[in-house]
This record gives C-alpha cells, sequence and structure tokens, in this order.
C-alpha cells in the first residue's frame, strides 16, 4: 500500500509566498515594481447632466430612513 502525503495547500503555496507575508511586504513589493508600470493619461470624463429617474418608487418609510442617515441629509 503506498503513502500519500494527503497536507492541504494553502493559498499562495503555488506562487512562492511565505506564510505570514504581511501587507508591509506586499506593499514594499509593489514600490519596486511601481517604475516600471506605465500610466497613460486619461481624458476626464465629461459631466453628464441629471435627469428624474422614471418608474421608480420607494416607499415611505425608506425615504425616511436614508433622509434621516447623516451621509444622506439628516
Amino acid at each position: 500500500m503506498a503513502i500519500h502525503d494527503v497536507r492541504r495547500k494553502r493559498a499562495g503555496d503555488d506562487l512562492g509566498i511565505e506564510p505570514g507575508a504581511g501587507m508591509a511586504e506586499l506593499r514594499g513589493d509593489c514600490a519596486r515594481m511601481a517604475p516600471r508600470w506605465e500610466a497613460r493619461p486619461t481624458a476626464a470624463a465629461a459631466a453628464v447632466a441629471a435627469r428624474p429617474l422614471r418608474g421608480v418608487s420607494v416607499d415611505p418609510g425608506s425615504v425616511r430612513l436614508v433622509a434621516a442617515m447623516p451621509e444622506y441629509g439628516g
């Protein structure tokens, strides 16, 4: 009978990532690669005029809930 290694693989095993590699290491890797990346300038998107929504209904309870939230008016 053959003996098989049944250890579970961890995320990153195939990529050569060491266990415990943290955010600081990732940021360092990104900083080293950044000079190789080229960012092409893009034109700013043109503003679009707001139009009223048609066919949308919101129940009054939801309107009051959202209106009372500090992020949305209250």
